[in-house]
């Protein structure tokens, strides 16, 4: 291969490359072995939002799995109306087995008042004898009722009035947590950030494995935000300690994609080797989904092709993810226009039709996207629209040389003449006082 040839083959697929390796497949979402990195209410959400979309898009069967589950893990708990809501969802589709249970729905209810009513009992009679602790645990077992039963603004409320009955830095950890948990199922990612903070302020109670929940949750509030750096950065800044521990918000899985596709999005190329594929730490979340840790390392080396076809397989299943739906195509985009980006970076002229061979598209549609990012300033260069070939736009060297030259000579000359009046002082002062 001629050096050109080399240049111009950047991000190329290399078919006598050892790295080469099976893409995978865009095979449909395991439900159930998704479903199962999780409990408690997201579980069911995720199998909700998961049913909601498969119906937009027609995909029946995959949403009578997931409103089956749903409906399934929905009766180990007591949330009546949801029941209510993934039962009409289900229109009778499947069968008599998952229709209304009206005597469990009047049996949950029944016993449900009668806690509330005791809950309510104990709380008055805790309020008359002024015993704190007790008044605290009082309000957390009526967070834990109402968020039980489906109804977290009034969970929320219940969670943050043990505040003012916590006495110990354990207590107010407790109740952040709390109210971070409703917030995120409400998406109120506001409180989620403020509940952050003040349980950072409370440094001297956290241990690790809540430092790393903390994390998390602030990621995925940055993430909401579009702040992708941000989300990045504190995704990353997860430990192992979190394990499985915080399933009932997000899976070590998705800590790894969150991150890995955020870090891709906003990271520059020294970061991107720095803090994700050099770091230790983070390694271990991406063993655990091989295909990002495979597009990070792809993106890197410039194998552009391979990185572009593991996103594309990745695509319809990041779809389904409650967090990243809203995310997904922008994260895609700056991903790709990154990748575009770098690949002209060093490079006097590029033939597009290599480059457009590099992403697998049409030359066409690839210099649409070039003249996108040179109107947007994010490459300095021109297209010859006849001859096919992108020419880059590089500063005058040697006017650029001359002028940090004139600056130099500048500074120079300051640095002396202000030498000189220095001597000059010391040497007035000097004789000064030696007269008598």
């Amino acid at each position: 291969m001629e050096p050109d040839d080399e240049i111009y083959a950047n991000g190329e697929a290399d078919s006598s490359n050892s790295r080469n390796r099976p893409i995978i497949s865009s095979e449909q979402l395991d439900i159930e072995a998704y479903a199962g990195l999780y409990t408690g209410r997201t579980k069911i959400t995720r199998l909700l939002f998961i049913a909601d979309q498969c119906g937009q898009n027609n995909n029946t069967a995959m949403q009578m799995e997931a409103l089956r589950m749903a409906y399934e893990e929905i009766k180990k708990g007591e949330n009546t109306q949801l029941f209510r809501d993934v039962v009409h969802k289900i229109d009778g589709r499947l069968g008599d087995d998952y229709g209304m249970d009206s005597a469990w729905c009047e049996m949950v209810d029944r016993r449900a008042d009668q806690r509330k009513e005791k809950l309510e009992n104990e709380l008055n009679a805790y309020r008359t004898n002024l015993i704190k602790e007790s008044i605290r645990m009082g309000y957390n077992d009526f967070g834990d009722y109402y968020y039980a039963h489906g109804s977290l603004a009034e969970a929320f409320k219940s969670y943050v009035r043990t505040r003012d009955y916590c006495t110990t830095s354990k207590h107010v950890i407790h109740m952040c947590m709390s109210a971070i948990l409703v917030s995120i199922e409400m998406g109120q990612f506001t409180h989620v950030t403020s509940y952050i903070n003040k349980a950072e302020q409370t440094a001297d109670a956290l241990d690790p494995n809540t430092v790393s929940k903390l994390r998390c949750a602030a990621g995925l509030a940055n993430l909401d935000a579009k702040k992708y750096k941000l989300a990045a950065r504190k995704f990353l800044e997860v430990g192992p300690e979190l394990g499985n521990s915080y399933n009932e918000v997000i899976a070590p899985q998705d800590v790894a994609t969150y991150g890995g596709l955020c870090a891709l999005a906003s990271f520059d190329r020294m970061e991107l080797k720095n803090k994700v594929i050099d770091s230790i730490n983070f390694r271990n979340f991406l063993e655990l989904v091989p295909e990002v840790r495979e597009l990070i390392h792809d993106f890197y080396s410039s194998h552009y092709a391979s990185c572009l076809d593991y996103l594309g397989n990745l695509k319809a299943n990041l779809m389904l993810d409650i967090h990243l739906h809203d995310h997904v195509q922008t994260l895609y985009d700056q991903i790709r226009n990154k990748a575009l980006i770098q690949y002209t970076h060093p490079f006097l002229s590029v033939d597009l039709h290599m480059m457009a061979n590099a992403f697998k598209t049409t030359v066409a549609s690839l210099e649409k996207e070039l003249e996108a990012l040179i109107n947007d300033n994010q490459i300095q260069a021109r297209i010859d629209s006849h001859n096919k070939i992108l020419y880059a736009r590089h500063a005058d060297q040697r006017n650029a040389t001359f002028q940090r030259v004139l600056q130099t000579g500048s500074e120079f000359d300051r640095d002396v003449r202000a030498m000189l009046l220095r001597a000059n002082l010391i040497k007035l002062e000097y004789k000064a006082s030696r007269k008598p």
